[in-house]
């Protein structure tokens, strides 16, 4: 069929048409069915955000569910420093540059980046005065964060009023890169109650920056900063979650579009008992400086451990005000110092493991004279008594220097030094706590290995029996001793952690009960023998002469050994009073140590009133005693001195202080030489850093034209947006 060319040029385009209109069709449904997925993803990752959300910390509790670190909500302000940058540069032009010295391949060189600091003071600042939201802040450090870290937001306001906050969130629609955050940090809800064994958290001081970079907002992990905060750290943070938030074309976030939640961390429950605890830091409360333990002789499970002075972990919290912290580090009675975990000459508390070594070398049979002391070479070694004929169980009772010189001597300092080791002296225990000391246990090996020039010698063997000289050990390691005494001859490790839950109680892990050594089955002690030892402890309590006849409970036996070790600090007498032992002396359920400086008279009457208080308490706990009901208020710190302690009585004002009492007969008169490991925090806290000139917003002026138009444009952003 002929068409005449005017219906065949209609005809063709027809076909055309419908061709073209059929290859669109089909790219239409391509790319919404076919393809769709891939295009939303794009058109979301153009438009997402993605924020980091750090998960809530688990808690700490003590052996009874009793909470001792929770989390509360902390409203932070935040900067996100790249977003003002670029609304500057939008809204005003290209902003204020300025040079820093950093390193390219390995060379020095000046590279250009926006002066943050000037952006934030004419854009930022005039408008949260305007809202008097505005603080001071170090505007050098938030310069520095920005060429470190920028894609971390910078924290302008910590922990920020309510009031503050609702302002902001009322008033702050349109306010480029300023927002309020919810992050959860930590409360200690009794406050300085078991700080030396909780610790503090902090925020990381140099981030994961390859991690941070998967997200466009990172918010990084609280994060343990000493003792079970720091040692537990993994199993208390949990596993991060991620919101996902929509940007709109002008770059505003408008909310949350889905999000990956976060993991709660597991909760740690400790071996303490929090009403124990209490009880015991009250008590030691009586002295300026101090500590004491009380162990399970069974299992050895810390229940309690405190030290004085002390401090409020909540200071640290979400970080220290600089002046604060130097308030901290330069009290000289040093509160962050555990002195629990700390070592110290213990002086007469060291003959019960020398009469441990002593019955293994069978040198304890015979008795011993004591005229007042025993002479080695040109050095007479005093007694503080004349005790006449002594045995090995009146020395312990009377404390015996004269004794315990000779019967060591006898046994020789290798078996000193092997039960020593037995027992854990010289070692760390590995306790889960921030710098614990490992103390002294002199050999002649060791004295090689420090002083080369001195050579071991029958003096350093006496001194070295009665707890003096290079000797050092813990009031941790003391009470470990007593609690291997009132088991029969078990030594256990410290137990600090009972277990460790997820939040819907599923057990993670229950850290095991173990066991050091036996001085039975590797020392080859007998029971009787270690009876001895145990029977000279209790006379040292209950009997009349004893040296601890202030550590009496009534109603049961305690046993216990007395100790006061001289020290020398700037040229004042300084000394050490120690009381370790065990209670009920025949079925033992406590196992204590107490120690305390800055002593004017011996263990016997200050570090054992101190213990009586404590093994007194302790069994009024128990299910119907006295204190079964015991309401646990929260501590302030503990404040200390150097006052001279005469006496502790709890039954009047205490303590006695700058008296010039004698010491009583626990006292070592050998030569001190050792002086102390004292146990620090290892990891230093968030300080906040203090406002520098630039953030001092007393200073901003802000009368720019350039200025005044970013906020009439923010302003008529936000009345579009409304309409």
């Amino acid at each position: 069929m002929n068409y005449p060319p005017q219906s065949f040029r209609i005809l063709t385009l027809a076909i055309l048409f419908i061709l073209a209109f059929a290859y669109l069709s089909f790219r239409l449904w391509h790319i919404t069915i076919i393809q769709g997925d891939e295009y939303s993803a794009k058109i979301r990752g153009r438009s997402q955000v993605t924020v980091r959300i750090p998960a809530v910390r688990g808690e700490i509790l003590d052996r009874n569910g009793v909470k001792l670190v929770e989390n509360r909500a902390c409203f932070d302000v935040d900067f996100d420093l790249p977003h003002i940058v670029r609304s500057y540069r939008k809204e005003i032009g290209p902003p204020p540059m300025r040079t820093y010295r950093g390193i390219i391949r390995g060379m020095p060189k000046d590279i250009p980046v926006e002066d943050i600091e000037t952006i934030v003071e004419q854009t930022i600042i005039p408008r949260l005065k305007e809202l008097g939201i505005a603080e001071n802040y170090n505007s050098a450090r938030m310069q520095l964060h920005y060429q470190r870290q920028a894609q971390i937001p910078y924290t302008y306001i910590q922990n920020v009023s309510f009031d503050k906050m609702a302002l902001l969130l009322e008033r702050n629609l349109n306010l480029p890169g300023v927002s309020i955050e919810i992050r959860p940090i930590r409360f200690y809800p009794y406050g300085s109650l078991a700080a030396h064994i909780l610790g503090y958290t902090g925020t990381p001081n140099e981030p994961n920056l390859a991690e941070a970079r998967k997200y466009n907002y990172y918010q990084p992990d609280i994060e343990g900063r000493s003792n079970i905060e720091l040692f537990y750290n993994d199993v208390l943070k949990g596993k991060p979650g991620i919101s996902f938030r929509e940007r709109d074309v002008k770059g505003n976030i408008s909310g949350e579009v889905s999000r990956i939640p976060p993991k709660p961390g597991a909760n740690v429950y400790l071996t303490i008992d929090a009403r124990l605890q209490y009880l015991v830091e009250k008590a030691l409360r009586v002295v300026g400086r101090g500590a004491a333990v009380v162990l399970d002789p069974n299992n050895g499970n810390i229940l309690a451990m405190a030290s004085v002075p002390s401090y409020d972990p909540n200071i640290f919290i979400p970080s220290i005000r600089a002046a604060d912290w130097i308030s901290l580090t330069n009290d000289k009675t040093d509160p962050l110092v555990n002195r629990a975990i700390s070592s110290y000459a213990p002086g007469s508390t060291y003959k019960i493991p020398v009469a441990l070594a002593g019955l293994r070398a069978n040198v304890t049979t015979r008795t011993y004279s004591c005229s007042g002391g025993v002479q080695y070479g040109n050095f007479f070694m005093k007694c503080h008594s004349t005790h006449g004929t002594v045995d090995l169980e009146r020395a312990i009772k009377v404390s015996c220097n004269s004794y315990f010189y000779q019967m060591g001597n006898n046994a020789g300092i290798d078996q000193i030094v092997f039960i020593g080791q037995l027992l854990g002296l010289g070692q760390r225990s590995g306790v889960p706590l921030s710098g614990e000391a490992a103390g002294i246990l002199p050999s002649k090996n060791w004295l090689a290995e420090n002083y080369p020039n001195h050579r071991w010698t029958s003096g350093y063997t006496a001194n070295t029996a009665i707890g003096q000289g290079f000797v050092l050990a813990s009031p941790l390691q003391m009470a470990i001793v007593a609690a291997t005494l009132a088991n029969g001859g078990t030594v256990f490790y410290p137990r600090l952690v009972d277990r460790i839950l997820e939040q819907d109680g599923s057990i993670v892990e229950i850290p095991p009960v173990k066991i050091r050594s036996n001085l039975i089955t590797q020392a080859g002690l007998t029971p009787a023998q270690i009876e001895k030892v145990r029977s000279g402890m209790r006379r040292v309590v209950q009997e009349p002469g004893g040296t601890a006849s202030r550590a009496r409970v009534q109603g049961i036996e305690v046993a216990g050994k007395t100790g006061t070790a001289q020290f020398l600090r700037s040229g004042i007498k300084d000394n050490r009073a120690w009381f370790m032992g065990f209670a009920p002396y025949d079925k033992p359920r406590f196992a204590f140590c107490v120690m305390v400086e800055g002593a004017g008279s011996g263990g016997g009457a200050i570090a054992a009133p101190i213990a009586g208080k404590i093994i007194d308490d302790a069994l009024k706990l128990d299910e119907g005693g006295s204190l079964a009901n015991l309401k646990i208020e929260p501590l302030p710190p503990a404040q200390g001195h150097f006052q001279t302690i005469a006496a502790v009585d709890f039954n009047r004002p205490i303590p006695t202080a700058l008296s010039s009492t004698q010491p009583e007969g626990d006292t070592a008169t050998g030569t001190p030489i050792a002086s102390a490991q004292q146990a620090r925090p290892i990891a230093a806290p968030n300080i906040k850093p203090e406002a520098d000139s630039r953030g001092n917003i007393q200073n901003k002026k802000t009368s720019s034209n350039s200025i005044s138009r970013f906020f009439d444009l923010l302003r008529g952003r936000r009345q579009n947006h409304q309409q």
